[in-house]
């Protein structure tokens, strides 16, 4: 498998955390220490490898770090206590909320209570409607944004692309659509729901392909045309019990002109724009403390 098609991760995620360290640097020069607060509840092993990524992206990149741990029977009331403290810390830039969230809690509504300013992963209505609206409201979901980086990195251009985004949730698919529409793509958009026929159509026609369903797999030669670029954001585990895409990587790969692997693609550039936006939260702060 040759390396030019092959579009990993690691170096876009190297080169966002030296010009994210440089302006690290330079806010605690101005005497601002940009800082992220995670909020965990309960031990689950997809949490803590995501929380553990975190903070080693944040320590490459000179942002601190503050873990809030709740257990699992913390109570909705608790847990709304602490985000409206954390809103009103000025020493806070960023929230991170792991989730989902327990299902003694209304999520959605708990979610809602973190003031945009601070939502640096892109899980309040207020960052939505900044995605979809295109103002500068909130921050853009982290994975959603992992795609466009990852695209400029391999200098792969969507003016007049046509693109087909493989999942319509608010934290890849829609977004990641919206965001590919304000580069003057035009997007596609299926769905579980898509007819079989449908799916194949808009796979074979597609030049850039957004695979985002959350199925081992699914995505194969039967699918999908020839020369795409292929972003796999889906993270599943195959029937041998290893980490796989959406994208059948094996099949699909001598038909593509670039495509990213899983693991080691979208994903591990996800926390280097959770940093990227926590020091944009930072920057925007009106006095130095």
């Amino acid at each position: 498998m040759t390396d030019e098609k092959r579009m990993a991760g690691k170096p876009v995620a190297d080169r966002m955390t030296e010009e994210n360290r440089k302006i690290a640097q330079q806010l605690r020069q101005r005497g601002i220490t940009p800082t992220l607060a995670i909020l965990r509840i309960g031990e689950r092993p997809g949490d803590l490898a995501y929380e553990r990524g975190a903070v080693k992206r944040a320590e490459m990149t000179g942002v601190d770090v503050r873990h809030i741990v709740f257990d699992p029977s913390v109570s909705q009331e608790l847990l709304l206590a602490e985000i409206d403290r954390l809103n009103g810390d000025e020493s806070i830039d960023g929230v991170l909320m792991l989730r989902p969230l327990p299902d003694t809690i209304d999520e959605k509504y708990v979610c809602e209570q973190l003031s945009p300013a601070k939502d640096v992963d892109g899980i309040t209505s207020g960052s939505m409607a900044g995605v979809f609206m295109d103002t500068d409201q909130g921050f853009p979901p982290c994975t959603a944004q992992a795609c466009m980086d990852m695209l400029d990195h391999y200098g792969v251009e969507l003016k007049g692309k046509r693109v087909l985004v493989m999942g319509r949730s608010l934290v890849i698919g829609k977004p990641v659509a919206m965001m590919a529409m304000k580069r003057h793509a035009t997007v596609t958009v299926i769905h579980s729901r898509t007819r079989q026929e449908d799916l194949a159509k808009a796979g074979r026609d597609a030049e850039v392909v957004i695979a985002a369903m959350g199925r081992a797999k699914m995505v194969g030669p039967d699918i999908l045309g020839e020369d795409q670029v292929i972003l796999d954001v889906g993270i599943n585990t195959d029937e041998q019990g290893q980490l796989c895409g959406d994208v059948d990587y094996e099949a699909v790969f001598p038909r593509a002109a670039m495509i990213t692997p899983v693991p080691g693609g979208v994903g591990s550039v996800t926390t280097a724009v959770l940093m990227k936006h926590v020091l944009q939260a930072a920057s925007g702060r009106d006095t130095v403390r």
